[in-house]
């Protein structure tokens, strides 16, 4: 007999939001976990020199600070940068994202009025709209008018809603937040998440976690075992014979895992749904250990969290399309991220880390370092000059790290409208008699945020009270 109500297999942060909300409900829950540490997308490691803390996979969390989940259940330590997100341009100027919605208007010029227009409402109503948008959507929805000024506008491609700015700042702003779709711009939705993330900057900000994202992962699992639960690492799971009889199992993994793992359990429609999933394109990243802050040539970068590399919308876009084509930009759209100048326990005194990746082809063994680096030296003359050390991670790094990671790919498998509409409480969770995916790849899917892994635990708790 085991001691235990259920099994979740994988700690990453989606894995941990099931033991978390499984916990909250009465049951002991056990996590395995493959890895000898637990936190998935959520660690932070020494990689480069002593002292020196890296996030190894997500860094700014937006998802995470606006997580219905996270919030009712008291989960991050966040620190708030003093700009959410700039976007250096040529000749020492930038588009800036303000917390305040006011100020960026102002800085848009002629852009702000449409800006105002497009994210003022969703900045008023930003916790019921991430509140559906990161949840199984009721038909009819709670909040259908401000369902309806996000969800409209945000069918549109990314390419669509540029032209109706007029700005190279305004332009370059709108890429920035599209390209975190992973999608070519002219897919419909990913104006969606440009609205999506630039509404969250102002009503709740991009922040870091004190200490690094790996404290995250530490929080819930102290909250599970807290609860009678245990949190188990170094245990590979190749079957459900592997695994306690338990009245429910949930599973942290990509749908080609779910397969090999639920074996005759998994129900056939499931098998059907896991056999087309496909990976999208993965990541390379280099993290730096620096002698000083990055010397960016305008004023408001060096107060930003997060710094968006990539110069105009022209430029990102078809970045963002030839690697979607299988190629290898020469000037990749490249996300920075600072977080030692707002947490002091990342660096020596005196020092800096910076992290930074961009999107390369899934599986691709192209070292972009020169790539990544030349385009913040575009920005920053002097960057070069500062690197004390540098990490690189490719595709098959990310995937040996995590094997979530499929092909390097972060987010969990292809960006598409079926994804990110889901309509049932239950499926896409339950794929077998108490059996449920609760990774990324199911809605909401990408993003520090739990929502994936906290709707798979409360199907399973439907079943079973």
């Amino acid at each position: 007999m085991t001691r235990f109500d259920a099994v979740v297999v994988g700690a990453g942060p989606n894995g941990l939001a099931a033991g978390v909300e499984l916990t909250r409900s009465g049951r002991r829950v056990l996590v395995v976990e493959g890895s000898d540490a637990i936190g998935g997308g959520t660690r932070t490691e020494s990689l480069t020199l002593p002292g020196f803390e890296h996030d190894v996979c997500s860094a700014i969390h937006p998802l995470g600070i606006s997580s219905p989940f996270f919030a009712s259940a008291g989960i991050g330590d966040w620190i708030q940068p003093e700009i959410p997100v700039t976007h250096p341009l040529d000749g020492g100027r930038a588009g800036v994202l303000y917390r305040s919605l006011h100020d960026t208007v102002v800085a848009l010029g002629s852009d702000g009025d449409r800006y105002r227009r497009i994210i003022g409402s969703l900045v008023d109503h930003a916790d019921d709209l991430v509140a559906q948008v990161l949840g199984p959507l009721p038909v009819p929805p709670p909040h259908p008018v401000t369902l309806g000024r996000f969800g409209l506008p945000g069918l549109l491609p990314a390419s669509a809603m540029a032209r109706g700015l007029g700005t190279e700042a305004g332009r370059a702003l709108h890429a920035g937040m599209a390209a975190h779709a992973i999608a070519p711009f002219g897919t419909p939705l990913t104006s969606a998440l440009s609205a999506l993330f630039a509404a969250i900057a102002h009503a709740h900000g991009w922040p870091l976690v004190r200490g690094g994202s790996q404290r995250l992962a530490e929080q819930m699992a102290g909250m599970i075992i807290g609860g009678g639960g245990a949190v188990e690492t170094g245990r590979s799971v190749r079957s459900m014979d592997d695994l306690p009889a338990v009245p429910v199992t949930l599973l942290d993994v990509m749908p080609d895992a779910a397969v090999r793992i639920g074996g005759r359990r998994l129900d056939p429609g499931a098998r059907r749904r896991f056999v087309r999933w496909r990976s999208g394109p993965g990541v390379f990243k280099v993290d730096w250990a620096l002698d000083g802050p990055i010397p960016w040539s305008d004023e408001v970068s060096g107060r930003a969290g997060t710094v968006h590399v990539g110069g105009t919308y022209e430029e990102i876009e078809a970045a963002e399309a030839e690697v979607h084509s299988g190629g290898h930009p020469q000037r990749p759209f490249v996300i920075v991220a600072q977080q030692s100048l707002f947490d002091a326990t990342r660096a020596p005194e005196g020092r800096q880390t910076a992290w930074g990746y961009c999107h390369v082809p899934a599986f691709s063994d192209r070292d972009m370092t020169d790539a990544i680096e030349s385009q913040i030296e575009r920005f920053a003359p002097g960057f070069r000059d500062r690197i004390l050390a540098r990490h690189t991670m490719g595709p098959a790094a990310y995937q040996q790290h995590n094997p979530n990671y499929v092909g390097g790919d972060i987010a969990g498998g292809a960006f598409a409208v079926r994804r990110l509409l889901n309509v049932s409480k239950v499926r896409p969770y339950r794929i077998g008699a108490g059996l449920y995916l609760c990774s990324s790849a199911t809605p909401p899917g990408a993003g520090v945020h739990g929502m994936c892994g906290y709707h798979a635990a409360r199907a399973a708790i439907s079943d079973t009270d």
